[in-house]
C-alpha cells in the first residue's frame, strides 16, 4: 500500500508557486474573463501583463514566450514491503502548467496542469478554478481545433461536432481554489497538442454557468521540453505580483483622495422647491 501524503505536498507545493506554477509568461486578465449563465467569454480588450520570462534548464534564453511553463520539484513516497516495513522512494513530479490571475487582486481566476510522476506511466489532467463553485455537477474541459479557437473565444457559433469534451471531478478545494482532475488519457492527450484551446466550465454557486477559456499555445514544446529554473521563474512571478499590489495601492489612493475631496465640498443641495404663484 502506497501512502501519498508527501507526494501530493509536493504537488501542492508546484501548483502554489503558480499555485510556483504556471507560465513562462503569465497572463493578467481581469474576472470578466469569465463567462456567465449562456455566454461565451469575450476576447480580451488588452493584451494582458507579462512577467519576465525565465529560462529553461540547459536550454536557450531566446526561447519563444508562452502561457505554458514546466516545472519539477523533488518528491516522496513511502510504501511498505512484505516485511511490513516502510520504504522511503525518491521521486521528481513535473508539472506542464498555464495560470490566469485577476488583475486587480492576483487571485488566480484559471489554473490548467498536466501532472508526470518520475517512473509512473499515468499522466493526470488538473484544474483549479476560484472556491465558489457546485461541486456535484464537477467540471467540463471542452477542447476546440485551431481553426475554430478564435471564433469560439469570441463568441461566435462553431461546430459541436468537432469539439471534444471531458468531465472533471473535484478532488479538494483549498483557499487559493477548487482542484478537478481526471487522467490523461492517450485521447486527451492528444487533444492538448492538437487543439487551440478549451473551455472551462463549471456551475458558480450563484446557479449560473461559468466558461473560462484557456489557450494551447505552447503546450506540447512546454511539455517535451526542459524544466524552466524554479528560482528564475519564482522571482518573475513574485515582481508580478509586486506589480499587482502597486495597482492596488494606486486604485485605493485615487478613492480615498475622491472621498476626501467630495467630503470637503460637503453634502449636494438639494434642489429648491418652485416658487408658489
Amino acid at each position: 500500500m502506497v501512502k501519498f501524503g508527501s507526494h501530493y505536498a509536493t504537488v501542492a507545493r508546484i501548483w502554489r508557486a503558480g499555485a510556483v506554477a504556471a507560465a513562462l509568461t503569465l497572463g493578467v486578465t481581469g474576472l470578466s474573463a469569465v463567462g456567465y449563465a449562456q455566454q461565451q467569454p469575450a476576447a480580451p480588450k488588452k493584451a494582458p501583463e507579462k512577467a519576465p520570462a525565465p529560462a529553461a534548464k540547459g536550454g536557450a534564453a531566446e526561447a519563444p514566450q508562452t502561457a505554458w511553463v514546466k516545472l519539477c520539484e523533488a518528491g516522496q513516497t513511502v510504501s511498505k514491503d512484505k516485511d511490513g516495513k516502510e520504504v522511503k522512494q525518491d521521486l521528481k513530479i513535473c508539472m506542464t502548467m498555464h495560470e490566469r490571475l485577476d488583475g486587480n487582486s492576483g487571485m488566480t481566476v484559471v489554473s490548467a496542469a498536466v501532472r508526470k510522476v518520475e517512473g509512473q506511466d499515468k499522466l493526470y489532467f488538473m484544474i483549479m478554478v476560484p472556491t465558489e463553485v457546485v461541486l456535484k455537477p464537477g467540471m467540463r474541459a471542452t477542447f476546440i481545433p485551431p481553426d475554430l479557437w478564435d471564433k469560439a473565444v469570441k463568441g461566435e457559433q462553431v461546430d459541436e461536432k468537432r469539439m471534444k469534451e471531458y468531465r472533471l471531478d473535484y478532488t479538494i478545494c483549498h483557499p487559493g481554489g477548487c482542484n478537478a482532475e481526471i487522467e490523461a488519457s492517450p485521447e486527451l492527450m492528444s487533444s492538448l497538442k492538437s487543439s487551440g484551446g478549451f473551455m472551462v466550465t463549471f456551475l458558480h454557486i450563484a446557479g449560473q454557468r461559468a466558461i473560462i477559456p484557456v489557450g494551447l499555445a505552447g503546450f506540447d514544446q512546454a511539455m517535451s521540453g526542459q524544466p524552466i529554473d524554479n528560482k528564475a521563474y519564482t522571482d518573475a512571478r513574485r515582481q508580478l505580483m509586486a506589480q499587482i499590489a502597486q495597482r492596488q495601492r494606486q486604485i485605493f489612493e485615487e478613492q480615498k483622495k475622491q472621498y476626501e475631496e467630495q467630503q470637503k465640498k460637503g453634502p449636494a443641495a438639494a434642489p429648491k422647491d418652485p416658487p408658489k404663484k
